[in-house]
């Protein structure tokens, strides 16, 4: 125990500690018992606990009742953006590791509805693709995803289409329909029952949802989609570019770019979805 030491201090230790030791111990191996831990810290169970309660949570360690405390697999990361400062910004995101499959759950033309018609530009009473489908990386369940397009754009689209070959690549190559920005939006959220079975996680488990509409060089709005993404496997990074002036440092510009590199991010994935 350190003299004088506050419990915000005391939690701050513990944490280093045991982000050195997941670090160093390598993903599928144990930590060290509790008893260990608490003797090498000088710190309470209850106290130890609480900090491997929060890496359990965050996805960073496992529990397994009965055998100890293992760390994680690492999380499948993806970069934002598009080119560097000064360059043109585009859709894809680069290439990937890790193999990414899609297993599609549904497959119905429906009318597009007020909401959706909004958001894809279109009458309520148009008919669109509506898709859902379950996103794996290394046959691990990622993401349930919900795709919705509009139904003249893609005629002839079938559920099979999108278990063999990228979205985006069939809008090119099939449709020639030539993607040129889209918005997104990412918050938290967490899985619901439905969400939670076929992602292998429990009910209420955190995660990342993406809302995305693309447009294509006419301006046309060619699919809303709504993501879930497991929040204990699913990370992402931003690299920030700023430009400041000699003149006092003021920043006066700056982009979002894609990392080289991610420090701590052993699996660096890309969701081929964005692939060209």
């Amino acid at each position: 125990m350190v003299s004088g030491e506050s419990r915000w201090e005391k939690r701050e230790r513990i944490r280093t500690h045991l982000l050195d030791l997941i670090e160093e111990t390598g993903t599928g191996r144990p930590l060290p018992g509790e008893r260990q831990l608490c003797e090498e810290l000088g710190v309470s169970r209850p106290t130890l606990r609480a900090v491997v309660d929060d890496f359990v949570r965050d996805g960073l360690l496992v529990r397994e009742h009965g055998r100890g405390v293992f760390v994680a697999r690492a999380k499948v990361a993806q970069h934002l953006g598009g080119g560097s400062p000064g360059q043109p910004q585009t859709l894809g995101v680069g290439g990937v590791d890790g193999t990414w499959a899609s297993r599609t759950l549904d497959f119905k033309t429906v009318a597009a509805g007020p909401r959706i018609g909004r958001r894809l530009g279109i009458a309520p009473s148009e008919q669109i693709l509506r898709i859902l489908r379950l996103r794996t990386v290394d046959g691990d369940p990622m993401c349930v995803e919900t795709l919705h397009v509009p139904h003249a754009l893609v005629p002839g689209l079938t559920a099979r289409d999108l278990e063999t070959d990228s979205f985006y690549r069939l809008l090119g190559r099939r449709y020639q329909i030539l993607l040129a920005d889209a918005t997104q939006s990412i918050e938290p959220t967490v899985v619901d029952e439905w969400e939670a079975e076929l992602l292998g996680v429990s009910v209420h488990t955190p995660a990342l949802l993406f809302e995305r509409a693309a447009r294509d060089a006419e301006g046309r709005v060619v699919e809303f989609t709504r993501s879930v993404y497991r929040g204990d496997r699913y990370r992402i990074f931003t690299r920030l570019s700023l430009a400041g002036r000699p003149d006092g440092g003021r920043v006066v510009d700056g982009s979002w770019s894609a990392a080289t590199t991610v420090p701590g991010a052993d699996t660096l994935a890309f969701d081929p979805y964005w692939s060209n």
